[in-house]
């Protein structure tokens, strides 16, 4: 009997190991998306600007809103990895 308790506890850390291991790279995977993803709309921002200079504050205006809407995707992403990795 000790010897299937010992291999369950063994298999219990093993999960463990490997819900934290997964926790982590999701948390990293959403930062590196949202860096991405914001720089994407960053860069098109800028070439837009320099097509229509008149259009100066529409362009500005939904680039702020489509880098808060990834920002809060992101923040939500690495939340969920963070209850994964402590509870």
């Amino acid at each position: 009997m000790s010897l299937m308790n010992t291999l369950l506890q063994a298999a219990t850390d093993l999960t463990a190991a490997y819900s934290k291991m997964g926790a982590a790279i999701g948390a990293g995977l959403a930062a590196i998306g949202a860096g991405i993803g914001i720089g994407r709309i960053g860069g098109s921002a800028m070439e837009s600007i320099a097509r229509q200079p008149e259009s100066l504050g529409d362009i500005r205006a939904n680039m702020i809103v489509a880098a808060a809407l990834i920002e809060g995707a992101v923040f939500f992403a690495i939340v969920v990895c963070l209850l994964i990795l402590f509870l």
